[in-house]
């Protein structure tokens, strides 16, 4: 829970607390998509919930909103929809980079104070195989992330055990090498 702060204010009582994240802790891939849920108690359907990136609950930043309605909302990557009937929203952030992992905030906007629940996100790197067969096996291993081979810049390749580069490194064994996308 956030506590304290000018622009949200957090109440920090014991006992019962109206929102709560179903996990304070979610990680997703490295280009792909992860999903938060923040069940809320009957009684806040109709206020607006966001989703606030930033470790300082008093100045994080409020990335997307919904408009009271169980509409979905979308501002770049990141949306957000109320299930009013479940009394849950649900926070899908896309094309995940790996700046990307940072503290958030589920929240719900009222008059006076903020309700606010902390939620850690990280991200996962990629590793993809690629199997070859014993004739290639002296040839230089390379990387290249665009669909096009004949126009793609190669990112990183090695003709050793393993070589790390601009946030990509590349693993080679016996007939297969693999590449781990650390980075964007």
């Amino acid at each position: 829970m956030g506590c304290g702060g000018d622009r949200h204010v957090d109440l920090c009582f014991s006992g019962s607390y109206p929102l709560m994240a179903v996990s304070n802790a979610v990680n997703g891939p490295m280009r792909g998509s992860l999903t938060v849920q923040c069940r809320y108690e009957p009684g806040w359907e109709t206020y607006k919930k966001w989703w606030c990136r930033g470790a300082n609950w008093d100045n994080c930043r409020i990335l997307v909103k919904t408009n009271g309605s169980g509409e979905k909302e979308k501002v770049n990557q990141v949306s957000i929809q109320d299930n009013q009937k479940m009394n849950m929203f649900t926070v899908t952030m896309e094309e995940l980079r790996w700046n990307d992992a940072d503290t958030y905030w589920c929240g719900i906007e009222k008059s006076g104070t903020d309700l606010g629940v902390k939620v850690k996100v990280t991200i996962d790197p990629v590793t993809m195989q690629c199997h070859y067969s014993p004739e290639w096996e002296t040839y230089v291993r390379s990387w290249c992330p665009d669909a096009d081979l004949s126009s793609c810049t190669i990112v990183v390749q090695t003709a050793g055990s393993e070589l790390k580069k601009n946030l990509v490194s590349i693993n080679q064994k016996m007939h297969t090498f693999s590449m781990t996308i650390w980075g964007e």
